[in-house]
């Protein structure tokens, strides 16, 4: 699907070296494609080096189910409101095993029926962070509980980076095209 931005189009006239040597990085990392907030990125070579190694953990390095992750993207790109994020990850996150239910009530903005406490915890979590910058006491020991300390540092560093993700896809008027329906209202 091609990408379209508010930002120049990089070509083979206008792109440096170094641009060059990055797209060549993602390209041939395990994403395999430059969809999302790589051709945004891109425009800083250093930032795009660096943000594209901590995706390619958030999004397949951590200890977390590829399902869980998948539900932090999701709730993100839905409290973002972010188009490109929602259309690349849904159908991953169905491919992984999230619900039908639970990703049209993350869409619709409605709190899901999860199947299970992890699910629910992992979207606590995001809600809690997104409402108030902070997580409770309780969620947290629920959190490590369910994830181990090191699962929560990773479940809130998904959260970040695809937060980053959210608004460089919305700051930048990243737009996959074609004739998927827009999930949120403009």
């Amino acid at each position: 699907m091609p990408l379209s931005s508010r930002l120049t189009p990089l070509s083979d006239q206008n792109t440096t070296p170094e641009q060059q040597r990055v797209l060549d990085a993602i390209q041939s990392g395990p994403r395999g494609n430059l969809d999302g907030p790589f051709l945004a990125w891109v425009h800083s070579p250093a930032l795009a080096d660096h943000a594209q190694r901590l995706g390619a953990f958030c999004r397949y390095g951590t200890r977390l189910d590829l399902r869980l992750t998948e539900l932090a993207i999701l709730t993100t790109a839905a409290w973002w409101r972010s188009q490109a994020e929602w259309q690349i990850h849904e159908p991953i996150a169905r491919q992984a095993g999230l619900a039908e239910a639970v990703i049209e009530a993350l869409r619709l903005g409605a709190v899901p029926a999860f199947e299970t406490p992890a699910e629910t915890c992992v979207h606590a979590i995001g809600v809690a962070l997104y409402d108030t910058r902070r997580i409770p006491e309780d969620l947290y020991r629920q959190g490590v509980a369910l994830f181990g300390e090191a699962g929560m540092v990773e479940l809130v560093g998904v959260y970040g980076y695809y937060s980053l993700v959210a608004m460089t896809l919305n700051a930048f008027a990243v737009d996959r095209g074609g004739d998927t329906p827009r999930p949120f209202a403009e």
